[in-house]
């Protein structure tokens, strides 16, 4: 029999990916800033190595989602590696902005060796989040309740990582932005470990296929092989990424040099807050709407922001200027509180398709374009500016404004309407009412437990 996931577990799961956030948050939005700014890392070298990061790092997933399929602990296949890898991963995120004086490539060294094991580590802790939520409860309504709280609870971290990280490496550092950091990543690592902590205490795997046995490597191919919206949703993945990790890092850039207020960063930052209402509408539109639709209806809304914001800066209007950033942040609140959601009903179809359940390789699979996003979007940004002529602490040439204003405005809206061009071919909405009843069948009652 389903059982409805308690509110208690819902957040305990949640706080999963707040602690992942506080800690991956202040990489994505500081790191290229501390990277060029503070640690004096030349900005064309940095981008070459978050993409060749991201390239080792796209393949580590893989290798965690087989661990995961193949692991049988007392705690489950997802579960146990919050407990392994919580501890372990908070000291390499401290260890990233520990800034240690080895000289040019000494400090380029360091960065390469802890920017790679973070986000290898990384992998093996934040995808768990993934696999286990079809293991959680096999209704997929639940599962984008318990999805959306997740993403609520992941931009509480975002969020205040956005508006504290600043403020706390000011007064922490009190002048000395590299003493700011490593102590502000220090607060938010201890976090993390406690967060990560609940969840392994309080979250279940229910659903479990053949006794949770373990899924070899070559079985769990065949549940990819013909699985259209897995295929969808990676690639939607490598897209929404792009934008989200070229935008992140650009707003510092873009109000500091752009607009020249650099002030109104933690607000801009902030105004992530927006994709939170976004995400508690997801569960009642996609109920009414239809997943796909949803999607669409985020991406648009998200379009209009980034060509409201252009026509602010254009028109040197701030107020204009944080009009659009809300609303492309209320659009892109869609995206997030679905996306991990609908890679669960992927992992029912390829049940389905080929009656192989195998969530850790397909939840591992389905990173691999989030991750390579993540590493392109990082590198297009970085040697953008550097195409650009950026100049760390300097008024910045024309050519520079250009390259903030692309990787800001432009590279996001792209991003925005190939996810729309892609969704046109996602068709799993139409299926899942027949796929549903037909796993349900299968199973019986012998598949889920208590």
């Amino acid at each position: 029999m389903n059982k409805q996931v308690s509110w208690k577990e819902r957040i305990s799961y949640g706080l999963g990916d707040t602690a992942s956030n506080l800690i991956f948050q202040t990489v994505t939005l500081y790191l290229m800033f501390y990277y060029t700014d503070v640690y004096g890392l030349n900005v064309a070298a940095v981008g070459t190595l978050f993409l060749l990061a991201r390239i080792i790092d796209a393949f580590d997933g893989p290798i965690f989602g087989v661990l995961i399929d193949r692991t049988t602990s007392k705690y489950g296949k997802s579960r146990p590696w919050f407990l392994w890898l919580s501890i372990p991963f908070a000291a390499i995120a401290i260890l990233a902005f520990l800034s240690p004086d080895f000289g040019d490539t000494g400090k380029l060294a360091y960065a390469y060796i802890t920017y790679i094991l973070l986000n290898v580590l990384y992998a093996g802790i934040n995808l768990p989040l993934t696999s286990i939520l079809p293991s959680m409860s096999s209704d997929s309504q639940e599962r984008t309740v318990v999805s959306s709280v997740r993403m609520i609870l992941a931009q509480v971290g975002a969020i205040f990582v956005s508006i504290a990280t600043l403020p706390l490496v000011d007064a922490l550092g009190k002048g000395d932005q590299k003493q700011g950091f490593m102590l502000t990543m220090m607060i938010y690592a201890g976090v993390a470990v406690v967060f990560f902590l609940i969840t392994f205490k309080n979250v279940k795997e229910r659903v479990q296929i053949d006794g949770n046995r373990p899924v070899p490597f070559k079985e769990g191919i065949k549940a990819i092989k013909g699985n259209t919206p897995w295929w969808i949703l990676l690639a939607t993945g490598l897209f929404v990424f792009i934008g989200v990790t070229a935008k992140g890092p650009a707003t510092i850039y873009y109000f500091k040099y752009n607009l020249g207020r650099e002030d109104l960063i933690p607000l801009v930052n902030g105004l992530n807050v927006l994709m939170l209402l976004a995400i508690v509408l997801v569960p009642f539109l996609s109920k009414k709407l239809g997943k796909r639709n949803a999607v669409f209806i985020g991406m648009s809304i998200g379009i209009v922001g980034q060509v409201i914001i252009y026509l602010g800066a254009q028109m040197m209007s701030v107020p204009v200027a944080l009009t659009g950033v809300i609303i492309s942040n209320f659009g892109g609140g869609f995206a997030f509180g679905l996306l991990f959601a609908m890679i669960a009903d992927t992992i029912d179809y390829g049940e389905w398709k080929s009656g192989v359940r195998a969530p850790g390789l397909l939840s591992a699979a389905s990173s691999f374009g989030a991750k390579f996003g993540m590493g392109l979007g990082g590198a297009i940004a970085a040697w953008v500016l550097a195409l650009g002529k950026y100049a760390p602490n300097q008024v910045q040439a024309p050519s520079a404004l250009l390259a903030i204003e692309f990787n800001f405005v432009w590279l996001p809206l792209i991003a925005n309407v190939v996810v729309i061009l892609l969704f046109l071919f996602y068709k799993l909405d139409k299926d899942e009412p027949q796929m549903i009843s037909d796993l349900t069948a299968r199973r019986g009652n012998t598949g889920i437990g208590a």
